[in-house]
């Protein structure tokens, strides 16, 4: 029998017999995050640029964040590579909380930093976000890049779709993130893109005090779930 082929070079029963097993590998990282997330305590995510320096005024922000809600009993979910990513591990775990790392593997730039106390890697980002959302209670947008960007919009979008529970969505640094906010509201807003009520979704604030406040006063009248 003749097989058939890709281009010419993958035969399709091949090609069709590693899907399967990928989807194997998939489920192999959503056991491997379950298993080491499972007895999490209450958490927030803190999202960042991996290529923010260690003397910018975002890291040492990022690792003052991360240590006021370690204080709090929080601890503090990161992508666990280098910049903000290292300065929030880093917050956490000098203050004795729980401190964990979802590294991520790529060719260039991520590698996961020495303050993580508990560290997962991942091959692939879907699974790897599934575990920044199912196990925070709010979620902390310091600024970055385009992968941060993916983690804000995936983030406000499951939550105005319902398909997750509204948490605090809190972007830091007003004077970074001013721009985004004027075009979304110039433009999706006016051209009925979204909702008035979609604005209220995230919190834009600056100190990081505040920024503690804001999730203490939304659960002080719910408990805290893992």
């Amino acid at each position: 029998m003749k097989k058939h082929s890709i281009n010419g070079k993958y035969p399709i029963n091949d090609f069709k017999s590693g899907e399967s097993w990928r989807l194997f590998k998939i489920m192999g990282e959503f056991v491997e995050g379950i298993d080491g997330l499972h007895n999490l305590g209450p958490a927030v995510s803190i999202f960042g640029s991996a290529r923010t320096t260690a003397d910018h005024p975002h890291y040492q922000k990022a690792d003052e964040i991360a240590a006021l809600f370690a204080q709090k009993g929080y601890s503090v979910i990161t992508g666990g590579g280098g910049g903000i990513m290292e300065a929030a591990n880093r917050g956490a775990a000098r203050e004795g909380a729980d401190s964990v790392g979802l590294n991520i593997t790529l060719p260039f730039e991520q590698k996961p930093n020495p303050y993580a106390t508990t560290q997962l890697e991942f091959n692939y980002f879907f699974v790897r976000k599934v575990m920044f959302l199912k196990y925070a209670q709010a979620y902390i947008i310091m600024p970055g890049g385009f992968g941060t960007l993916d983690e804000l919009f995936e983030t406000i979008t499951l939550i105005q779709t319902q398909r997750i529970i509204k948490m605090p969505i809190i972007l830091v640094d007003k004077e970074y993130w001013k721009g985004l906010i004027l075009w979304i509201k110039d433009k999706l807003l006016k051209e009925k893109m979204i909702s008035e009520k979609d604005l209220g979704l995230f919190h834009l604030l600056d100190d990081p005090k505040d920024i503690v406040k804001v999730v203490e006063d939304f659960y002080a009248t719910k408990p805290l779930s893992k």
